[in-house]
């Protein structure tokens, strides 16, 4: 159970897109917007026409009350559901599926957004948060907008026990003891007169368990930067 999220305060399923075919168009109703523990990003609780509900992550502005479209002729608004190749060039979206169907994988962190960058005939171009670049399937599913929640992860936590509440509702080992400061028998970097590790810290990546702790089959180590090969 030391690496396991708990189930206490979660909303139940996971916060996806709901399975529709691609050619169908659906609208949903915002009805509430909702706290999940260990998220940081608000959920949108949305009520569609058949009368299923889903909670997808909420964007930067949506209130309840809201509709929102679902499919390849929603219009380009915040909040809509559109498969990346009806989206133009340019536009911020979030909440996008890394393989169809899978209801949204990537760029889900709270304040964060990805902008379509262009299309060809591999696919879709995205540029990430990070900067990177990548090509997706025309038929990924993406959300007009930017996530809401932006700037929680800015906010000090002011006390041990706030910190080790929000890693523990998000599965995550706190606090984290330093392997100089253990005892020998505990860790193999643990023992001796002063913390200090005593022995070379770059292991094998095929070390067992227990052993494998430190620099794992490092290539190079210390402040020498590798050079780029012409």
């Amino acid at each position: 159970m030391q690496f396991r999220s708990t189930s206490t305060g979660k909303v139940g399923s996971k916060a996806n897109y709901p399975r529709f075919p691609l050619a169908e168009q659906h609208e949903g109703k915002i009805i509430d917007l909702v706290h999940e523990r260990g998220r940081e990003a608000p959920l949108a609780k949305i009520r569609f026409e058949d009368g299923s509900v889903s909670y997808v992550p909420a964007i930067l502005g949506a209130r309840v009350g809201e509709t929102l479209q679902f499919g390849l002729k929603s219009k380009i608004e915040k909040g809509n559901v559109i498969s990346v190749q009806n989206i133009p060039d340019g536009t911020i979206v979030c909440n996008i599926e890394k393989h169809f169907g899978d209801g949204g994988a990537i760029v889900k962190s709270a304040g964060t957004n990805a902008t379509i960058f262009s299309h060809g005939d591999e696919g879709v171009t995205v540029k990430l948060p990070s900067g990177r670049f990548t090509t997706l399937n025309p038929k990924n599913r993406a959300m007009i907008g930017t996530l809401a929640g932006g700037g929680a992860s800015e906010r000090h936590f002011m006390s041990a026990g706030n910190k080790w509440r929000s890693f523990k509702a998000k599965g995550k080992k706190y606090p984290i003891v330093r392997g100089v400061a253990q005892a020998a028998y505990v860790h193999p970097h643990g023992g001796g007169r002063h913390q200090h590790v005593g022995q070379s810290s770059t292991v094998s990546r095929d070390a067992p368990p227990g052993a494998k702790v430190g620099s794992i089959a490092a290539r190079k180590t210390g402040r020498a930067r590798i050079k780029e090969r012409r």
